[in-house]
């Protein structure tokens, strides 16, 4: 039973095939014996979760998630649960509040399984920066699952849980997404509350899901999404049924393809894909419509810019006073400030503050911050031109498949492996990667389709159609 998703458990337990108690034990014993470290901790009340939820189906209940076992990421609060963001700093901190998102999750009757591991405070994209260990591709355990949110899509791909939560700053769901062979969506800023959520960048962090497929995916962001009273950024819409855009063709859709996309493509293992996949569209009824939107060349700078510029601020209550691991051997308030974070945070935290202090420092705050600011600016604009003239925009997920554990290890190096993903996040729009065949050793390739603000039907309709027809 643990290879099937949100949908085909929700109804064998309504039909009384199965209970919210077994399937919750099965994933219980596969975690346990799984060797790819994805999951941190096994929620101690998650049998009695069940047995409750049992109860209430019994009684009527039956909300979309009603006995789905689900795992959140480590940096998603459930009171009286850890949360430690993968880091050493709160590797004892316990919730004292529910996020909104885990709040929904428990209100559609699911069963919060597990913590995911994660790269520390989603800093990285290989869940090789975690202080508890590295996450292993489910496909290739030498390789690594993506990151930030590893530990969640290598679960789902795993088969530890029904389906996950994520987050994704500048592609935290979709590249492990892409690398696990899952499916992975990051909703528009401001689609679903971020209260709750440990921050890493403020202006660009989205919770989002990662599934078994597009109609489970298209079920839990309608479970997550909608407005927040605690969450000032969260848009005040009516959340839609996205599964009324599944079943749909393509016939007459209009997919942008970037010049600056096409050339970086050219010569990369992902190629292959990128070209089948744009020639499966097309004899699919949809028409390839080049677009050119101008100084994307610098969102990769621009990102690494705002984004530890944001961590900095986000990250400056963590030093050793109330939230976090204080150090033994401090013996003045100074050097609680300074032991505790050079004892706390790991070096690509550490990387990432120092980077962001400097872009925020009085004689570099102009020529950097505020540059990279007005670009994003641009950037923006940029794509909503761009969406005149197309439906949806695509391009590959990443640059092929997942990479050898400790392969990146140059910084540079690792962070030139966003270059697909961090544009979504640096102008807010909805984007999700969706399989698209194999590379040349046989591991998940993922392809991304990005829509207009607000409008994640597109991306269903489309990822739905993928699904049934690329097979």
């Amino acid at each position: 039973m643990v290879e099937l998703g949100i949908k085909d458990i929700r109804e064998k337990i309504q039909k009384g095939e199965i209970t919210s108690e077994q399937i919750t034990r099965e994933y219980i014993e596969k975690i346990k014996n799984s060797k790819i470290n994805a999951v941190l901790e096994i929620f101690s009340d998650a049998i009695e979760q069940a047995k409750e939820m049992d109860e209430r189906i019994k009684q009527g209940f039956n909300g979309l998630l009603a006995g789905v076992p689900i795992i959140i990421k480590d940096n998603i609060l459930v009171k009286g649960k850890h949360a430690s963001a993968g880091s050493l700093f709160l590797k004892d901190y316990i919730a004292e509040y529910t996020s909104t998102v885990a709040d929904k999750l428990i209100k559609a009757g699911a069963i919060i399984l597990a913590r995911a591991n994660m790269d520390e405070f989603a800093m990285g994209g290989s869940t090789e920066t975690s202080y508890y260990g590295k996450t292993l591709n489910p496909h290739d355990h030498t390789r690594v699952p993506g990151g930030s949110s590893g530990g969640s899509a290598a679960a789902v791909a795993e088969n530890l849980c029904a389906g996950a939560l994520g987050t994704d700053t500048g592609g935290s769901i979709r590249q492990p997404s892409a690398y696990c062979g899952t499916i992975g969506m990051k909703p528009t800023y401001g689609r679903v509350s971020r209260y709750g959520v440990i921050a890493f960048a403020s202006s660009l962090d989205q919770v989002g899901p990662i599934t078994k497929s597009v109609e489970d995916n298209a079920i839990l962001l309608q479970v997550l999404a909608g407005v927040d009273e605690h969450d000032e950024t969260c848009e005040k819409r009516e959340v839609e049924d996205y599964t009324t855009y599944l079943g749909k063709d393509i016939r007459g859709l209009k997919v942008g393809v970037i010049s600056f996309v096409e050339d970086i493509v050219r010569g990369l293992d992902v190629e292959k894909n990128y070209n089948e996949f744009k020639d499966f569209l097309v004899k699919n009824g949809a028409e390839i419509v080049p677009i050119d939107i101008k100084n994307l060349e610098l969102v990769l700078p621009v990102y690494y810019i705002i984004a530890p510029a944001e961590a900095t601020s986000n990250l400056a209550r963590f030093d050793g006073v109330k939230y976090s691991r204080r150090s033994k051997d401090a013996k003045n308030l100074e050097e609680i400030y300074t032991k505790s974070r050079t004892e706390g945070f790991g070096n690509e935290v550490k990387r990432r503050i120092m980077l962001g202090n400097y872009v925020l420092s009085s004689g570099y705050f102009d020529a950097y911050y505020n540059k990279a600011r007005a670009i994003q600016a641009d950037l923006r604009e940029e794509y909503l031109r761009a969406f005149d003239n197309c439906d949806v925009i695509i391009m590959p997920t990443a640059k092929g498949e997942a990479y050898k554990l400790g392969e990146k290890s140059n910084p540079v190096d690792a962070y030139k492996e966003d270059i697909f993903t961090v544009s979504a996040n640096i102008v807010g729009v909805p984007c999700m990667s969706v399989p698209f065949g194999v590379g040349k050793d046989g591991l998940p390739i993922g392809m991304q389709i990005i829509a207009p603000h607000f409008e994640e039907g597109r991306l269903y309709r489309v990822a739905d159609f993928i699904e049934r027809r690329a097979k």
